[in-house]
């Protein structure tokens, strides 16, 4: 006989996770245009080892992918879909937000020789293709957790104890987590030689043989355990336990995540470059810790759901309803505005950097200068999203 607490809930749509979709992507446009050199420290990712609340907003976007993969399947069996159509979905989907990605990256010159082939969009596609498969094939907590484990732990014994060819032991005859010389480095450089990210700023960039892709191969192992916690954190919201339970279990999902990475930071550092087990699961705790507040303030207190929806919810859902047209719109965009090139003053500039410099770059604050160009650069990203959602158009991959 099944246990009445344990059986899952009827299949609905958290405003929370939409919320905290809406933050993330948010942040990122802004920290993605964080205005340059005078933006404050937390704007901008740690160089190396190191922690920022910039280094969160990638894995809170995965984290999200994880948690929603849970309510739009289930939604979805519930309507009636096979898992074999969910499993072609989910193929196409993920095939369709890889060539985005590509999109991004060569936008708008496409210089095929040096295309970049990771990034952003790529790794999310990477991670929502394996934890939708995996969903479809098994659909237990258990072996979510299994799978948990078996990623963190295999990323350290990789990145610990495998000698790298040529250079050999990391800890012995190199630093541990070397900027160039690591397992992760090494195996892009030999997959993708002359299409890795350009503007690591480490030593040795004008080197092929030092460069470093944040977003390359082997480390899409630990992301997807980013996405297996967010679907963890999915799995439990859809128990039928009271939703004041759910809050304490998300609370305490929250704290076993931030002190377990937090602790095994102190033999794996955080770092958000090689998507560290240890920045997985501290990642995780920031972004749990959001959407505990987020899931109390608008499921249980109702603070979000205001007359026709315009809560103080309501910017956050119009973000994260089109979560992947805002990030897409941010990166084309100033792509298309930084190739508009002309001179100004006798020097050679383009159209962002002339705003900046007859618009932001009066503020006496360099700080505050840089942020104002971020919150600039939301708010002309936000219009198309909110005539979309004023329209209730939605747009899927």
């Amino acid at each position: 006989m099944t246990n009445p607490s344990l059986a899952p809930t009827p299949v609905q749509r958290l405003l929370s996770l939409d919320v905290l979709r809406g933050i993330t992507i948010g942040f990122m446009i802004m920290v993605n245009n964080n205005g340059g050199p005078g933006s404050w420290g937390f704007m901008n990712h740690a160089v190396w080892n190191g922690l920022t609340a910039t280094d969160l907003v990638f894995p809170t976007f995965v984290f999200v992918v994880g948690a929603s993969v849970v309510f739009a399947f289930e939604a979805r069996l519930a309507r009636g879909a096979t898992r074999a159509q969910l499993a072609v979905h989910t193929v196409q989907r993920a095939a369709i937000l890889f060539l985005l990605g590509i999109v991004v990256n060569g936008f708008p010159l496409f210089e095929l020789a040096h295309l970049r082939i990771y990034g952003v969009l790529q790794r999310i596609a990477v991670a929502y293709l394996v934890v939708g498969l995996f969903y479809l094939w098994d659909r237990r907590a258990s072996t979510k957790v299994v799978a948990l484990v078996v990623a963190l732990v295999g990323y350290w014994v990789l990145l610990r104890w495998v000698p790298i060819p040529g250079a050999g032991m990391p800890g012995r005859d190199f630093p541990f987590m070397d900027q160039t010389q690591n397992l992760t480095s090494w195996l892009d450089r030999q997959l993708m030689p002359h299409h890795l990210y350009l503007d690591w700023p480490g030593p040795g960039i004008a080197d092929p043989h030092n460069r470093h892709d944040p977003e390359g191969f082997l480390s899409d192992l630990p992301a997807v355990g980013t996405a297996l916690l967010g679907m963890l954190a999915g799995l439990w919201l859809r128990t039928q336990r009271k939703v004041k339970v759910k809050v304490a279990g998300l609370a305490a999902f929250t704290l076993v995540c931030l002190g377990s990475g937090y602790l095994w930071s102190v033999w794996f550092p955080f770092n958000k470059n090689l998507w560290t087990s240890s920045f997985v699961l501290a990642a995780a705790g920031w972004s749990l810790t959001v959407f505990t507040l987020a899931f109390w303030a608008v499921e249980v207190q109702g603070w979000g759901k205001g007359p026709r929806g315009k809560g103080f919810a309501y910017p956050w859902l119009v973000l994260g309803s089109n979560a992947i047209v805002a990030y897409m719109f941010s990166e084309l965009v100033p792509s298309a505005l930084e190739h508009i090139r002309f001179a100004d003053g006798g020097k050679p500039s383009n159209v962002l950097a002339w705003i900046f410099k007859h618009g932001f770059a009066h503020i006496p604050s360099p700080g505050w200068a840089a942020f104002a160009y971020s919150a600039f650069t939301l708010a002309y990203c936000f219009i198309p999203v909110w005539i979309l959602y004023r329209r209730r158009i939605f747009v899927k991959v």
